[in-house]
């Protein structure tokens, strides 16, 4: 089953899972359709009707153990043979419909029901790693990951740091963002259960674009809803040899125990400095579709110099209106003079440019202490 959430100006997470369903009896029509997008408006309820058994339940949960999101489900169907469900997870274009399926259903869910996914995630489906091989449904995602402007939250492998790094090079993306180990649930009948990761990472990433805005880290938030780790992750604050801080080094987010259990880790899995934070490459995608949306007025307008100026003072006043929010330091919108040729204009083209530069998270903080005697003094001031 293919899940994921998220509308235009509002938080959203998403997931990819398979698993069995329960047709309704007296006639009552399909509330999840095999590989059609569907709405869960924040509501425990409305996810109930998925049922209880397979991994989507325990997803939905642990989302919304952390945010009332809304969740776009996608669901797909689930076979004996694991390779076979992943390929159905994976989806495509059906050859005798020209449907999208599985993951590439989010692609179209926004003109399906209304909303655009930002997050994405496929708990059960994410950590799979064969020797030399990368994982089948990141790489699917990604693509779709580019073309909606969204981030994908990863599970890791959950065995060992080296398996952890090792499944984090594998990527070069800002757009992955992977989270090791996984995480112990109690469920209802006192058992406990080793569970992935995601579904609450992106909990918490909708929760932060709700109550602070999308251009916080979500890191050093706290992951309500679990009772451990499936395995020990050793941190002290200042150690930067702790597993915790080499684990981030390595772009890989992960999970400590410190005034309860905590999202820990800003960067994604890119080499490229001026992206590996993901909140930086989530104010980008906020910014760029913002302006985009916004001058949809813009578009088949005719090209003339308040037009042109129009369209400067509206970016400008947007851009001015997030500095004021704190969710950017500045920037700033400008007719490009040398593409706006004559010849371009008459095709049709104008072009604008705009810069901005968002505020980066204090990964790490150093406070530098030093021993001196000069207040000795003060003892007989």
């Amino acid at each position: 089953m293919v899940v994921a959430a998220l509308a235009e100006g509002s938080d959203g997470t998403g997931i990819a899972k398979s698993r069995d369903f329960q047709a309704l009896t007296g006639g009552a029509a399909e509330p999840f359709p095999l590989n059609r997008p569907t709405l869960v408006a924040g509501s425990r309820t409305e996810a109930a009707r998925l049922g209880t058994t397979g991994t989507l339940p325990g997803a939905m949960d642990g989302i919304f153990d952390q945010v009332g999101a809304v969740v776009i489900v996608v669901r797909v169907e689930e076979t004996e043979d694991e390779q076979t469900t992943m390929a159905n997870v994976i989806g495509g274009v059906n050859a005798g419909t020209g449907d999208l399926e599985g993951t590439h259903a989010l692609a179209g869910a926004e003109s399906v029901v209304g909303f655009a996914p930002r997050i994405l995630c496929a708990p059960g489906f994410t950590h799979q790693r064969e020797t030399g091989l990368r994982n089948a449904v990141v790489a699917e995602l990604l693509g779709i990951a580019e073309r909606l402007r969204a981030v994908i939250v990863a599970d890791g492998p959950n065995t060992t740091d080296d398996a952890a790094q090792q499944y984090a090079n594998d990527w070069g993306s800002a757009r992955v963002y992977m989270v090791d180990p996984w995480v112990q649930v109690m469920q209802r009948d006192g058992s406990y259960t080793s569970e992935p990761p995601s579904a609450r990472a992106a909990g918490i990433i909708a929760k932060i674009d709700n109550d602070l805005g999308f251009w916080w880290s979500p890191s050093n938030k706290p992951i309500n809803g679990i009772v451990g780790t499936s395995r020990p992750v050793d941190f002290t604050l200042g150690d930067a040899n702790s597993r915790a801080n080499l684990l981030n080094e390595g772009g890989i987010a992960t999970i400590i125990r410190q005034d309860g259990y905590r999202l820990w880790g800003n960067r994604s899995l890119t080499d490229d400095a001026k992206w590996h934070f993901l909140s930086v490459r989530r104010t980008a995608d906020m910014i760029n579709d913002s302006i985009q949306r916004a001058h949809l007025w813009a578009v088949d307008r005719n090209i003339t110099k308040t037009y042109v100026e129009d369209v400067t003072e509206g970016v400008n006043a947007y851009i001015a209106g997030l500095v004021a929010e704190g969710a950017l330091l500045g920037g700033r919108c400008w007719p490009d003079p040398d593409l706006n040729t004559p010849a371009n204009i008459q095709l049709g083209k104008v072009y604008f440019n705009f810069e901005f530069t968002p505020p980066y998270p204090a990964e790490h903080i150093t406070f530098r202490s030093m021993l001196v005697n000069d207040y000795i003094e003060e003892v007989f001031s």
